[in-house]
């Protein structure tokens, strides 16, 4: 990596919310006081800190080292034995939770689930032993490709009781990305559903699947879900009948003692180009640290209701829906559909009607739902909810205060959250009852995480200035290795800058410690010879009264290198006018310097996105450059967004 100029810092946000002191009184973590002593002794001594947290975590076999570091490779727990499942499951049935809801699901057409910790337990034993029977063992490789059920969990869980390592693959992607994902992980065995709802449509699984395997051939078994009642082919010998395989086994399946180390899942990367990018994640660091953020950032208590609305193909879904939740004894909350089918507020009346009080979300969601109107949520009593949270990219704060207002009416706080598929667990965050959140700032790296903005040369920059965000010390959830490329994940993560984690993403740390995430470096700007963070132009224009959501990209540009190019969405009721155009421009030259001025404003009923929520940025340079779009496009959650945008352009 050269040492490039700084990264332009424009926008300023200097509001800050105090911890509400109701909140305070009965955190886990009180004040910025706790939180600041939590914070020098997991300094002091991180081993002895991540030691401490490990006890927490019932281990088979006490581990002899907390960590052996050869850079860029960590081992945590060295010696110790653990199982994933076990520690999900089994230990919470000696109590009164063996009876308390594990798992509270809602299908996209209204039915649901409640599976209690005794149930799940069954269901885990019974499709472990399922997979025992098709000849999976400690070690191979399951692909899991299967709508937001239940039974996406027990899956996941039941190849973590065995030793099997899983990899989930999101349900939107093609045959072919599915097929690549088989080939690189060597998956023996495919765990599908005939269909799975998304919008009122069925989207038809096996025949991906079908499809897929037809190219892989290290798949010698397929189980299908009967979800939807979806006519599909079955053939003899390969496919099986999840409720058929289940039938002619036994529940009983004891729990693998694994070594702390043994691989959990590989987890592919959305929006990678050529060969898959499998992120490998081991047993006990991940389990560790995962708990520890789960129950810390948010707070979890014995009776709430906790949501996080990621699917369980990226991996907050993983962290976040299963292994964390159920880890820490919660009971989680899972739905299978779009967030405004049939009606806008569909997530406002789950909460409602399953008395959430734990809301964990993406920015994407927060401001579509901006854009539907403040009525919606009106409609619906929110009053269980008493902590929100964000995460899947920086949160601009024009929509982090609707969020608090809005949704959380002023006493929720908010937990915005920074961590990657490769951190594997939450890295920056506020705690809650001890830290004053500020709109758009994941604030302070919890403890026990070494982070640090740095320049191209590894030496901090100055408060204030943009520069590369890193991690100088290995952390117990951090990637092991990328499957089968121990090269690319040396020459990825640890040679942009020599002896630090590199994130791929730009940030800024204000006077108080704060860390401001600016994007992925990917995305910066170079406009003049200023290198201007997407994100900030972004946060301009949702500050208007008039825009909803916004995308920026750059354009090449004879005279300046890149000119800004800004994609907009309005507000219902306002109307895209050249006069609006004109008027959103200098917005942003007023609210961050004339250098960040948009050259094109382009209107659009919506921006083209995946269906986890994230804006297809790629497609929206591809446009703004005038030219043809390129590479994979079958995650876009609606393809008539690209046709219209495509459109309008020429």
């Amino acid at each position: 990596m050269t040492d490039e100029k700084a990264i332009s810092v424009l926008l300023k946000e200097k509001r800050s919310y105090p911890p509400p002191p109701a909140f305070a009184k009965t955190a886990l973590v009180s004040g910025p006081g706790a939180r600041a002593r939590l914070q020098a002794e997991a300094a002091r001594s991180p081993e002895k800190f991540w030691g401490q947290a490990a006890r927490r975590l019932e281990w088979f076999k006490p581990w002899r080292k907390t960590l052996v570091w050869r850079a860029p490779h960590a081992k945590w727990f060295v010696g110790g034995r653990i199982n994933v499942a076990h520690n999900c499951l089994d230990r919470h049935l000696d109590g009164p939770a063996r009876h308390k809801a594990a798992l509270i699901w809602e299908g996209e057409t209204g039915e649901t689930r409640t599976l209690t910790y005794l149930q799940l337990h069954r269901e885990v034993g019974l499709f472990a032993n399922a997979l025992k029977s098709l000849g999976v063992a400690k070690g191979d490789r399951v692909a899991i490709y299967l709508p937001m059920v239940p039974e996406a969990a027990v899956a996941m869980l039941a190849c973590a009781r065995i030793g099997a390592v899983h990899s989930v693959v999101f349900g939107g992607f093609s045959a072919e990305a599915l097929r690549d994902r088989l080939n690189d992980a060597g998956a023996k065995v495919v765990v599908t559903a005939d269909g799975g709802w998304r919008k009122g449509t069925v989207v038809r699984l096996k025949d991906a699947v079908d499809e897929a395997v037809a190219g892989a051939p290290s798949v010698t078994a397929v189980v299908v879900l009967k979800r939807t009642g979806t006519d599909v082919t079955i053939r003899d010998g390969r496919d099986h009948w999840w409720h058929r395989l289940t039938a002619k086994v036994s529940p009983d399946c004891p729990a693998e003692k694994l070594d702390s180390e043994h691989p959990l899942f590989i987890l592919y990367t959305s929006g990678s180009t050529g060969r898959p990018k499998g992120v490998l994640h081991t047993t006990g660091g991940y389990l560790v640290q995962t708990a520890w953020t789960t129950r810390h950032v948010f707070d979890l208590r014995e009776t709430d209701v906790y949501w996080c609305t990621a699917d369980v193909g990226w991996v907050t879904g993983h962290s976040y829906v299963v292994y964390g939740p159920l880890a820490c004894g919660a009971t989680a909350l899972m739905y299978e559909g779009a967030p405004t089918h049939p009606r806008p507020d569909r997530f406002w009346e789950i909460i409602e009607r399953h008395r959430v009080s734990v809301f964990y979300t993406a920015p994407t969601a927060i401001r579509a739902f901006m854009r539907l109107g403040d009525e919606w949520p009106a409609k619906r009593d929110l009053s269980s909810l008493r902590l929100l949270g964000t995460v899947g990219e920086p949160i601009n704060p024009e929509a982090w205060r609707w969020y608090r207002e809005t949704i959380g009416r002023k006493r929720c706080p908010i937990v915005d959250t920074w961590w990657q598929t490769e951190t594997g667990a939450i890295m920056i965050s506020p705690l809650p009852g001890a830290t004053a959140a500020k709109p758009g700032s994941a604030t302070l790296p919890l403890p026990g995480i070494d982070a640090a903005v740095v320049d191209a040369a590894g030496r901090p920059v100055p408060l204030g200035q943009g520069g590369y965000l890193v991690v100088r010390r290995p952390w117990p959830s951090m990637l092991r290795t990328i499957w089968g490329d121990d090269a690319r994940f040396r020459q990825q993560y640890w040679s942009q800058i020599p002896g630090m984690y590199f994130t791929g993403d730009g940030a800024r740390r204000d006077k108080d410690g704060c860390f401001w995430i600016l994007g992925r470096i990917d995305d910066v700007l170079n406009v003049a010879g200023h290198r201007l963070s997407t994100m900030e132009i972004e946060s301009a224009l949702v500050g208007h009264a008039a825009v909803a959501e916004a995308a920026v990209v750059g354009r090449p540009d004879e005279l300046m290198g890149q000119a800004v190019a800004a994609f907009v969405t309005l507000k219902g009721g306002r109307a895209p006018t050249p006069e609006l155009k004109d008027e959103l421009r200098e917005h942003v030259a007023k609210a961050i310097g004339a250098i960040a001025r948009p050259a094109d404003v382009r209107f659009t009923d919506a921006l083209p996105k995946t269906r986890s929520g994230k804006i297809m940025r790629r497609l929206l340079r591809e446009i703004a450059a005038g030219g043809a779009v390129r590479g994979d496009v079958t995650t876009l959650e609606d393809f008539t967004i690209l046709a219209k945008l495509q459109k309008d352009e020429d």
